[in-house]
């Protein structure tokens, strides 16, 4: 009672008095701001299509689009589906099987549009069978996929199926070429055979160095003596010939049954007639024909002749930056390399060993006076490339063409030439 009967100290009260209108006031704006919260969510519901509330069999039928990313290895394959907008729709690990995963991809039903998967070794068979089954897929390059996904922090398979799907989606891709079922043998034959002879060159290779530690050395040029020249080098110890003739037995085995696929070769590039067309140009053999024909397996596919050079990676490449840098730099290097390798030996043997005359050589022996002679004959492989794409696509035959008959002059005679002229200057 004394405590109520008490006066209130006035600056208390006075203090309290100019607090309330700012409390109420507080009050009055957290209220105003809770109820526009309220609403705006309530707008926000009501603009939220309706994919968002249901189940993901529902979210399916009310897409308009969806696109795959297809992460392939040896046993499983992750498995990423997107709508039109990126987001998610549906994310799985798959055996890595062409039925499997067109039974994970069917309730998508006419809503999928593609289905996206890197160039690999399983790319072939899985873009064969899933064709086949009707799902829309298409084969990205790898080199265009690989440079996309690298902006990923993380790298998993599940990030990988996510990135390629988005690939898809954007059409920021380039697609590749699935050859033929036959040229896919063809290819085998001529991979077969090189192994083998890779593997007899290694054998080779071993044995001479192995010698060396004992002070034999193995001058032997070519593989008709090599035999009996080891033998005799090892004849007065027999550990090392027991070592040695192991080595030797081994390399017999594989030159025999290199030189088998080598003997099928042959026999199947005279059999086609195309094959023995390019074989009508000097230079060109049955390696460098079967490799040509496998590697560009349809014409039609290039829409000029020039741009089968630039598709094995025989022209140069270009840096340029601002207006400082701009640079050509040497040849890409992009493609199959077997071919472009085939090609450069035939180029190289066209000018250096061919006695045949023709307007190719002509003109290959000219360019070497003048940049030299490799650069020659990476431009002689380059149109040897497109002589011979034109050739396939019209049906016709090797045009020899008008050879020159003034003796071209070497790159060693030009510059002799020139220091000549330089010291005649000098004289005068």
């Amino acid at each position: 009672a004394a405590v109520m009967a008490a006066e209130p100290d006035p600056e208390k009260l006075k203090r309290a008095m100019f607090a309330l209108p700012a409390i109420v006031t507080k009050a009055a704006a957290k209220r105003a701001r809770t109820a526009a919260k309220s609403a705006s969510l309530d707008e926000t519901e009501k603009r939220k299509p309706a994919v968002a509330a249901h189940s993901p069999s529902q979210r399916r039928r009310a897409m308009m689009a969806a696109f795959c990313g297809l992460d392939v290895s040896l046993k499983s394959t992750s498995l990423c589906v997107i709508d039109e907008d990126g987001a998610v729709v549906l994310e799985r690990e798959v055996d890595t099987e062409p039925d499997v995963i067109a039974d994970a991809l069917r309730p998508f039903g006419a809503h999928l549009r593609k289905v996206g998967h890197e160039a690999g070794a399983l790319a072939p068979w899985l873009q064969t069978e899933l064709t086949e089954l009707g799902v829309p897929i298409v084969l990205l390059e790898a080199r265009h996929a690989r440079a996309a996904l690298k902006a990923q922090r993380n790298k998993t398979d599940r990030s990988d199926a996510r990135g390629l799907a988005q690939i898809v989606r954007t059409g920021w891709y380039k697609e590749a070429h699935v050859k033929s079922a036959a040229s896919y043998r063809l290819r085998l034959l001529l991979s077969n055979r090189r192994n083998l002879k890779r593997k007899c060159l290694d054998l080779e290779n071993a044995v001479r160095h192995s010698l060396k530690a004992f002070g034999i050395k193995l001058a032997v040029r070519g593989r008709a003596d090599f035999d009996n020249k080891v033998r005799e080098a090892v004849a007065g110890d027999p550990v090392l010939t027991g070592l040695c003739e192991a080595m030797l037995t081994a390399r017999a085995a594989l030159w025999e049954q290199y030189a088998r696929l080598h003997k099928l070769l042959v026999q199947v590039t005279l059999k086609d007639e195309l094959c023995a067309r390019f074989m009508e140009i000097p230079g060109v053999g049955p390696v460098t024909a079967l490799a040509f024909k496998t590697g560009v397996d349809d014409p039609t596919r290039f829409s000029r002749s020039r741009a089968v050079g630039a598709h094995f990676g025989l022209t140069s490449r270009r840096w340029q930056s601002g207006t400082s840098i701009d640079t050509s730099l040497g040849i890409s290097k992009q493609g199959d390399g077997t071919v472009r390798t085939a090609l450069y030996e035939a180029a190289s043997a066209l000018m250096t060993r061919c006695k045949v005359a023709c307007g190719l050589k002509s003109w290959g022996l000219k360019l070497a006076a003048r940049i030299g002679h490799k650069k020659a004959v990476t431009a002689v492989a380059r149109r040897l490339s497109v002589i011979m794409l034109a050739m396939w696509r019209d049906g016709t035959r090797f045009d020899f063409g008008e050879v020159e008959t003034k003796p071209e002059k070497t790159r060693t005679a030009h510059r002799k030439a020139k220091k000549l002229r330089l010291a005649q200057r000098a004289a005068v």
